[in-house]
């Protein structure tokens, strides 16, 4: 497992959906924040204070994926796979389950059995949900595009609960997200 090198870094920026925060370190992106339920940037720099991280000017890879976020979360699709990520003290499962659903692009989805077969444990598909749980990336690491085996939207983690996930899935063309049904 890599050591983070250096201190963490953070920056608050706006998006199409609200106000998120990004923090990284010298080896790559290492949290990221969908906007609170609040959308000023108050109640996410008071999140950011108590987890100790300092908002600071983003450097050049910091910049360019606060790009690519706006981009992304305007509909313009980008499947951010290219970010680099610290992915230091996580567990190897972990680690290997945010690479699968990395490799999930914008528009489609999987089970979280898929997930768990993919990433070599086929029978665990309670411990990629937990695993999507604990996700300190998320939409840079698609945890939104895990879905239960009947297609339905349960347990989301990061701020905003389900509607953020389906509305993720909404700007990201999923089908069946966002669409009229007809019956």
């Amino acid at each position: 497992m890599a050591e983070s090198t250096g201190s963490l870094a953070a920056a608050l920026f706006d998006t199409a959906i609200g106000v998120c925060a990004l923090a990284w370190t010298d080896l790559g992106i290492v949290r990221f924040r969908l906007p609170e339920s609040t959308p000023d940037a108050a109640t996410m720099r008071g999140r950011l204070a108590r987890a100790g991280l300092r908002e600071t000017e983003p450097g050049e890879l910091a910049r360019e994926v606060i790009a690519a976020v706006r981009r992304h979360l305007s509909g313009r699709l980008d499947d951010l796979r290219w970010i680099p990520l610290d992915h230091s003290g996580i567990p190897e499962f972990h680690r290997e389950v945010y690479r699968v659903a990395r490799d999930i692009a914008p528009g489609h989805t999987l089970g979280y059995g898929q997930v768990a077969a993919r990433a070599g444990r086929p029978h665990g598909a309670q411990a990629v949900g937990q695993a999507m749980g604990r996700n300190p990336i998320p939409l840079i690491v698609p945890c939104h595009r895990v879905l239960a085996a009947d297609h339905a939207l349960h347990g989301f983690s990061a701020p905003g609960g389900l509607a953020t996930k389906q509305r993720l899935l909404e700007i990201e063309r999923t089908p069946g997200f966002g669409e009229p049904m007809l019956f």
